[in-house]
């Protein structure tokens, strides 16, 4: 079993899933070796989800993406990668499979993820927040309303203020003891950017995830969203998303705050207006953690054409190398100022 951290190289837990997961992970493994991946296992839609519902195991896309982005081996990373576009297969990921197949042949969804690690030759380990078959709910218990489903609640247009939801898991999980022992032995704990309902609320909420990080003595950094989600988070600012994160984990654990502060090209507010989304900002109000700014606008990405099952994914993209770079520097400014 591969050890969350060895004692040597700065320690990194990343908390999250999906795409944010991979490009923090990809840019932070530059400067470390040392990472822990937690990752989030709610995710029911698109391959997934469809691997879920016909084979009954746990979710692999989102533990899939981050092994892709610890590993160096780059054939083997397109292969994990590769998305079929056609016939029976048609939109799911190689990776989705073989990590299943790993699952059923084991019997495990740890051993499965041991073996894709050594397939992969990753540096640091991949840890799921929970190894129980949970779904995510969202509820407004004033006004009688449930959604279920981790699908269902990305694709929903709020109807009520989702500051005044309960975000809950189903059945209520075990923590993976792992990712206790990696918050505690990291140096960062890094919050990576991604949905605040679906992506950061299911691993926060786990019971004992929010007590670990008040605890810990590593640095607690956010890599706040760069704009809101359409029908969701309208109108958040960078301290809202903030807010959200520390309502999840029940504690005020942040250190630091990154948001962006650089203007997007033409092109860019194109397509951020394709996407109905808006930049988000700081709104000035007084804070227990430092906002530090920085210019972290990225490229928007293309679709992938062969992603034809029904999901959901934002197109624009954070530059993770200079968010990475500014969470190092933070990291050891605030070891200095010790």
């Amino acid at each position: 079993m591969r050890e969350p951290f060895k004692k040597t190289e700065i320690k990194v837990a990343v908390l999250g899933g999906g795409t944010g997961s991979f490009m923090m992970l990809s840019a932070l493994k530059k400067y470390t070796s040392q990472i822990a991946a937690i990752v989030n296992m709610v995710d029911d839609g698109g391959s997934t989800g469809v691997l879920r519902d016909e084979l009954g195991v746990l979710p692999s896309g989102d533990v899939r993406q981050c092994l892709v982005a610890l590993s160096d081996t780059e054939k083997i990373r397109d292969l994990f990668s590769y998305r079929f576009d056609e016939g029976t297969f048609g939109g799911h990921s190689f990776g989705n499979i073989l990590i299943t197949a790993l699952e059923k042949v084991t019997g495990s969804f740890s051993e499965a993820i041991e073996t894709a690690s050594e397939i992969l030759n990753i540096n640091g380990a991949v840890l799921p927040g929970t190894l129980d078959d949970v779904r995510l709910k969202m509820e407004w218990a004033e006004h009688s309303h449930i959604l279920n489903g981790e699908r269902v609640i990305d694709e929903d247009n709020f109807k009520f203020n989702p500051k005044e939801a309960n975000i809950s898991l189903i059945p209520e999980p075990k923590v993976n003891p792992r990712v206790i022992d990696a918050i505690f032995q990291a140096d960062v704990v890094v919050i990576a950017p991604g949905d605040l309902y679906t992506s950061i609320g299911p691993l926060l909420v786990i019971p004992g995830v929010g007590e670990a990080l008040q605890k810990t003595k590593a640095v607690c950094i956010y890599a706040a969203n760069l704009v809101t989600k359409n029908g969701q988070t309208d109108g958040f600012s960078v301290e809202d998303h903030a807010e959200e994160i520390e309502r999840f984990a029940g504690v005020k654990f942040l250190d630091y705050v990154l948001y962006n502060t650089e203007k997007p090209s033409e092109y860019q507010q194109k397509r951020y207006q394709e996407e109905k989304s808006f930049l988000v900002e700081v709104d000035g109000r007084s804070t227990d953690y430092a906002l530090i700014e920085g210019n972290f606008l990225g490229q928007v990405a293309d679709k992938n054409k062969a992603d034809i099952l029904p999901v959901t994914r934002s197109l624009i993209r954070h530059d993770i190398d200079n968010i990475a770079s500014k969470i190092i520097e933070v990291y050891n400014s605030h070891i200095l100022n010790k």
